[in-house]
């Protein structure tokens, strides 16, 4: 079975040009983990903004509503990456605390 929404972008991750893989022991690993990590909300954020924005033209200007479709499942699509990702975030700080020493 295929996925009818297979073709849509979701979230990327990229790393910033120039930079070099960071080890785990390097002090500046954190900070390239935290930086993904704002790239991807901002992403997602603006995900759900350009949907908004097709909604809104949709409705004042009689805009496509194939685009504002699209939009709509490309953002739904995002918030559900999103809450997985939370989720599995929690559930690895949950293990973490779990662990005794």
């Amino acid at each position: 079975m295929s996925d009818p929404i297979s073709g849509i972008p979701m979230m990327r991750i990229t790393p910033s040009t120039g930079v070099s893989p960071a080890s785990p022991t390097s002090p500046s690993a954190g900070a390239d983990f935290g930086a993904a990590l704002n790239s991807a909300v901002e992403s997602a954020i603006d995900t759900g903004h350009e949907a908004e924005a097709a909604s809104i033209k949709a409705i004042t200007q009689g805009g496509n509503v194939t685009e504002v479709a699209t939009a709509l499942s490309r953002a739904e699509l995002t918030l559900q990456t999103a809450t997985a990702v939370r989720d599995r975030m929690l559930q690895a700080y949950q293990d973490i605390m779990r662990i005794q020493i």
